[in-house]
């Protein structure tokens, strides 16, 4: 057995420091490798989402070339150029779709006039032509949600149950903020649910599917397209055709809870000047 001569010991931390690797090597192969996994992901992300992003260089339909005219003088102010959107002026609208520009051009909610809570519905400052424009050119800028083709409300002949149906999935997902009737209601920091009452379908599908100011994007995941057209059909046929689902008497068109509140305060006066009347006799 040969001895442990301190020389053999130094040759052997001498041969182990020498083999592995220090803490700074190591350090720098794992910056290198999250480097590398970051721009492999990035580079797939960019690769399967083009749509993300505008093109520069995109070919335009007539149509959107249409559009793009009507936007650079009357958007570009505010949502930049190729619609990328400017600090404390206006969003990007990369992404939204046409459904969006359909909703907020074709009800007058766009341009504003002013910042303000809310953009507030008027008389709208293009024609359906050119709002179809607009909407096409942002479209075909970043792509986003379209209208679908077709009727949007549900043929009540071949389906009946949709106007049923229509009215289940609106008291669920859409009383709590319009309100009972389609009345609309008050929200928070000065910001409201507007009335239904003169809504077009494609504005009620456009709302739907786009979540314009306060409300919730439905996505199909959430309600289908099916779905949608069957609580368009119950705002059509049943609380814009002048049919007040409180009763009698049109009340706000908030519903019963209304004329209920109204009959009570009512017959409770009545009774007290009855009371009043019958002891001052008596």
């Amino acid at each position: 057995m040969t001895s442990d001569t301190p020389a053999r010991r130094r040759a052997r931390v001498f041969s182990r420091r020498r083999g592995a690797p220090s803490r700074a090597r190591r350090r720098l192969g794992a910056a290198v490798r999250m480097l590398a996994a970051l721009v492999l992901a990035g580079g797939v992300y960019t690769a399967f989402t083009p749509g993300a992003f505008a093109e520069d260089n995109v070919q335009l339909s007539a149509v959107a070339r249409e559009g793009k005219a009507l936007y650079d003088t009357s958007c570009i102010s505010c949502h930049g150029r190729d619609g990328q959107g400017v600090e404390d002026r206006g969003p990007s609208l990369i992404g939204v779709g046409s459904a969006s520009v359909e909703f907020q051009v074709g009800t007058g909610r766009m341009p504003m006039t002013r910042q303000e809570a809310q953009a507030e519905q008027k008389p709208p400052q293009f024609n359906d032509a050119q709002t179809e424009q607009l909407g096409q050119y942002i479209q075909e800028l970043g792509g986003g949600p379209e209208l679908p083709d077709g009727p949007l409300v549900a043929n009540l002949e071949s389906d009946p149950d949709a106007l049923a149906r229509g009215g289940e999935l609106f008291r669920v997902n859409c009383t709590s903020c319009h309100g009972f009737g389609g009345g609309g209601g008050a929200l928070s920091s000065g910001k409201f649910a507007p009335s239904l009452s003169d809504a077009t379908a494609e504005e009620l599908y456009a709302a739907m599917l786009t979540g314009p100011q306060n409300m919730p994007v439905f996505g199909d995941n959430q309600l289908t397209p099916e779905q949608k057209k069957q609580i368009i059909t119950y705002i059509s046929v049943q609380l814009q055709d002048d049919k007040d689902p409180g009763g009698l008497f049109n009340l706000g068109r908030y519903g019963p809870s209304t004329e209920g509140m109204a009959i009570f305060l009512v017959g409770i006066t009545l009774l007290v000047f009855t009371s009043l009347w019958i002891a001052g006799k008596s």
